[in-house]
């Protein structure tokens, strides 16, 4: 069998100025013609052609291409398994550089749009898209979670700091508050759990006394949020959730 060129530009997606030209540099020289004087290509041709895109698609130039293809030394297993080796790492490269876009991805919709040192030094070893995930799962469709968002896309490394710096100040605070003993349903307590409802109305949507104490009753019932709580003291989920709970009674009764 043979192939006209047409035929063969088809089969591997390239353009018949393309093979003209790797006919001219000797790249790729049809196995014959036909009557007419046209290009005509064997299935040798087509397995050169094939192993001449592919080092192409990794990025050799067409001088090193024909180097390793023209290698006395070089048989086609040989071949196999150097393209096996390039397109292992490459596709290595390319998951590796898959993660880092889906990463920014991820960062770009939380409006985090930090350098990795200025992600650190805002965030620490704390991940602030931990649950970006779980948040658009859950609320992806509201208007809390479009309000959140739409103000987030606007912070710059400095309101980041002073919202972390918020944080850390205010589980610190409840932390100590537990460790003291005192009762969830005690005004320090509902205090602070009013402070954290204000916290997310400031920075992030507007959170009525209801939402917020739903939010508190996930708080205990996902383990992942009940983790976190529970981290900057044991307990302190439980606690949290029963003080937002009395805090909305406080204000709505």
């Amino acid at each position: 069998m043979s192939y006209a060129i047409g035929q063969v530009a088809g089969f591997a997606g390239v353009t018949v100025r393309t093979l003209h030209h790797y006919d001219e540099i000797g790249l790729l020289v049809p196995g014959g013609r036909s009557h007419a004087g046209h290009r005509r290509y064997d299935d040798a041709d087509l397995d050169r052609l094939q192993r001449i895109l592919f080092y192409r698609e990794l990025g050799f130039p067409l001088e090193e291409v024909a180097a390793l293809l023209d290698d006395p030394d070089a048989d086609p297993r040989a071949h196999l398994r150097r393209q096996h080796e390039l397109l292992t790492a490459r596709i290595e490269k390319l998951q590796k550089m898959a993660a880092a876009v889906e990463h920014a991805m991820e960062a770009h919709e939380m409006g985090i749009r930090l350098t990795p040192e200025e992600r650190f030094e805002v965030f620490g070893d704390k991940d602030p898209e931990r649950y970006a995930e779980e948040a658009e799962a859950r609320w992806g469709g509201t208007e809390a979670h479009a309000e959140s968002r739409r103000r987030v896309s606007s912070y710059t490394k400095d309101d980041w700091k002073r919202l972390q710096a918020e944080v850390d100040a205010w589980s610190g605070r409840y932390a100590d508050l537990v460790e003291a003993g005192e009762p969830s349903t005690g005004e320090a307590a509902m205090d602070l759990a009013e402070e954290h409802r204000r916290h997310i109305c400031t920075w992030y949507y507007d959170c009525p006394y209801e939402m917020h104490r739903c939010l508190g009753e996930m708080y205990v019932s996902d383990e992942r949020f009940k983790a976190f709580y529970d981290s900057m003291r044991p307990g302190l989920a439980e606690h949290l959730k029963e003080a937002i709970t009395a805090n909305a009674a406080r204000y709505t009764s």
